[in-house]
């Protein structure tokens, strides 16, 4: 088997990991601090890799570091602003709102890097558009304030997946995983500390559940095979892979947060799924 086709195996995978992870998540946050629910979930998935990654972790030199903290900071941020919309937001809205990384990678690189920006994507842009006005705006033609955290915190973890896709062809991308997580820890501690509604020592069940999940598939199982493949598969293909995370997310919200599937979100979503869909319909996952 060809490792572009084991990691897109993997990587199906952690979509459904990270759908179910929304409603988990809203579930912690409504517990306990978000701040300390995010400084436990990234330092318990830093010793977990810590362990896993040990070859690579004794390889980690100033140039790993450096690539881990500059990544750790578009990261810890969507993490951030994105749980922040969970607090707003039923967690089935975030995940097809966060699905729209997939049109938005392609759209930041033609922004930052005048890459090539095709037709296509402006019309699957369009229906996404179209998709998210839908879910989000309500009868007053107002946004939800969490709508604006979500969709900030995917704009984030876009410029994170293009900033690998940089990175891996000047370091050995997985020596970096570890000192990513560790300076992600640091930034979600330091918030931690000032924010008055700490609470370190949580009674409920669900924030340390979501803690333990989150930790270790969402984290540090997903987010590593994330960038290891992408030694592989272009951000695009990578983003593309995305679009069915939210398919797991509305179902786990479903089962664990009895959210109704309403007509605005099942109409919203499937306009979403099928920009996404149309975006990349004619991409070949190929080693390079």
């Amino acid at each position: 088997m060809k490792k572009a086709t084991l990691y897109l195996i993997l990587l199906l995978l952690g979509t459904a990991f990270w759908g179910m992870s929304f409603p988990i998540t809203k579930m912690a946050v409504q517990a306990g601090s978000l701040y300390v629910f995010l400084f436990y979930r990234l330092a318990l998935a830093t010793v977990i890799l810590s362990v896993c990654f040990s070859k690579y972790v004794r390889k980690v030199s100033l140039s790993s570091l450096t690539c881990g903290s500059m990544l750790a900071v578009p990261l810890t941020v969507s993490m951030i602003l994105q749980t922040k919309g969970l607090q707003y937001l039923p967690a089935s809205q975030c995940t097809f709102i966060a699905g729209i990384c997939v049109i938005l990678v392609p759209f930041i690189k033609w922004l930052v890097y005048r890459t090539g920006f095709s037709r296509k994507i402006s019309i699957a842009s369009l229906i996404a558009l179209s998709g998210l006005s839908l879910i989000t705006i309500s009868g007053k033609l107002t946004l939800n304030q969490g709508f604006v955290y979500v969709i900030l915190g995917t704009i984030s973890f876009s410029i994170y997946l293009i900033m690998v896709e940089k990175q891996k062809d000047k370091y050995e991308i997985a020596t970096a995983i570890v000192p990513m997580f560790a300076a992600g820890s640091i930034i979600a501690l330091c918030l931690a500390i000032v924010d008055n509604s700490q609470i370190w020592a949580v009674e409920d069940q669900d924030f340390w559940t979501g803690v333990m999940y989150c930790a270790i598939f969402s984290t540090a199982y997903m987010y590593s095979v994330s960038m290891i493949a992408q030694q592989y598969l272009s951000a695009e293909k990578v983003a593309v892979i995305y679009l069915f995370e939210p398919l797991f997310g509305a179902i786990a919200s479903l089962f664990l947060l009895h959210e109704p599937l309403t007509w605005k979100l099942f109409v919203g979503g499937l306009l979403i799924f099928a920009a996404t869909l149309y975006s990349e319909l004619n991409i070949s996952f190929k080693s390079k």
